[in-house]
């Protein structure tokens, strides 16, 4: 079966958007993040020179590549990603809806490898956090916010780095603003998560003598995280969404987006609920 496509101008790349594409021979490292009936939702899988994230991908578009999942490729091997090009091309790698129905509480390996759909509620997972993050340019981290009255708040911490797996793939963090509380490095609530190592449910780096990956609220575990003694902020509790006073068990949030760009690039834009099923 040969792909129906056309071709768009670009600045640094040839890019080929295909539609109706056998997905046969798709190929993707993280493949798993994307259900079969879903890969003919790849938006660029002809392209002969893949980006390197999605504002790459944005650029080599001239601004013309719509919301959705696009293969990228940060590291050796390819991954898919969801882009949110209207709010200035993010590479999505964390979100999560309250109550969701995947499951957060999962292993170093799980966390490592990402799980989940990329289309909706996932973690794109720690080695391709750290393979977009560590260069060759600066980047940063988008947070967005939505409470139960669907009032958005979001912030940007610059620079964004999480290291190696050698290093527990510890987070390491730069200068805030937004319209959020910065709960990640100021440490308002006797919580530092900035230069912490990541804790899963079987591989406990925190701070606190017990594993904050296993402490349950109403039956559910933490889930994994960059524990301090435990946490101010935490985006993969899959029952209460932690962000200090913005997201907390009196406060409740919907959902939250974890998102990664280059940094000197325009805002991030705060937009209204973006739900799977608008995605």
């Amino acid at each position: 079966m040969q792909c129906s496509g056309y071709w768009l101008s670009a600045a640094a790349l040839l890019l080929l958007t295909v539609t109706g594409c056998n997905t046969e021979h798709l190929q993707a490292e993280n493949l798993h993040l994307l259900p079969p009936d879903e890969q003919n939702s790849v938006l660029n899988q002809g392209m002969r020179a893949l980006p390197r994230d999605c504002y790459e991908m944005l650029m080599a578009s001239s601004g013309q590549a719509r919301d959705g999942v696009y293969l990228i490729q940060p590291g050796d091997s390819p991954i898919v990603a969801y882009c949110s090009m209207q709010e200035g091309g993010w590479t999505v790698v964390q979100h999560i809806t309250i109550n969701s129905s995947v499951n957060f509480d999962r292993t170093w390996a799980e966390y490592k490898d990402g799980f989940g759909d990329v289309t909706g509620d996932h973690w794109l997972g720690n080695e391709h956090l750290h393979q977009l993050t560590r260069g060759p340019g600066r980047y940063k981290l988008g947070v967005k916010l939505v409470d139960q009255d669907a009032i958005t708040k979001t912030g940007e911490y610059d620079p964004f780095l999480v290291e190696d797996e050698s290093s527990a793939y510890r987070l390491r963090l730069g200068l805030f603003e937004g319209t959020a509380i910065d709960a990640l490095t100021l440490d308002t609530e006797n919580y530092l998560h900035d230069n912490q190592k990541f804790t899963t449910k079987d591989r406990d780096n925190d701070n606190y003598f017990q594993n904050c990956a296993k402490l349950e609220f109403q039956g559910v575990p933490g889930g994994g995280w960059w524990y301090d003694a435990c946490a101010g902020a935490n985006l993969n509790r899959r029952n209460v969404i932690y962000w200090q006073k913005d997201c907390n068990k009196e406060r409740l949030c919907k959902y939250a987006w974890m998102m990664v760009r280059p940094s000197d690039t325009i805002k991030l834009i705060p937009s209204g609920d973006c739900k799977k099923d608008e995605l």
